[in-house]
């Protein structure tokens, strides 16, 4: 998961550009993650994720590792959610996030919307 996370440090902005989804498909296609089938909404990206090899991770005494990918249900009033990647040292998308918070933006960490956690191990 190195390129993944290499891809998005090098790509990533400062701030949204409102594409989280696709640039999280574009790390995962250049680990050679099969992503021509793939939703259209971050919000729904958790079954593609399980498609193709990742497992939910349990919350409780959680600790992001290198590649681990949240996917977000969106806040009211907004439909497409959020996906995200842990590069190692903080939540990236289509920009770095705060670093000490999984949360995109203000209306998800007001709301303290669900999320899900998934995580790719490969198999022995």
């Amino acid at each position: 998961m190195q390129l993944a996370g290499d891809y998005l440090n090098e790509n990533a902005g400062a701030q949204s550009q409102g594409k989280c989804a696709t640039f999280i498909r574009r790390a995962l296609e250049v680990v050679e993650f099969d992503m021509s089938v793939r939703p259209e909404l971050a919000k729904d990206y958790g079954p593609k994720l399980e498609a193709i090899g990742f497992s939910s991770v349990d919350q409780e005494n959680y600790l992001p590792k290198r590649g681990d990918v949240i996917v977000l249900q969106p806040p009211t009033g907004q439909m497409a959610g959020h996906i995200e990647m842990y590069n190692g040292e903080r939540w990236v998308s289509d920009f770095f996030q705060r670093k000490d918070d999984v949360y995109p933006g203000p209306a998800y960490r007001q709301q303290k919307v669900e999320y899900d956690i998934y995580r790719y191990e490969k198999k022995k």
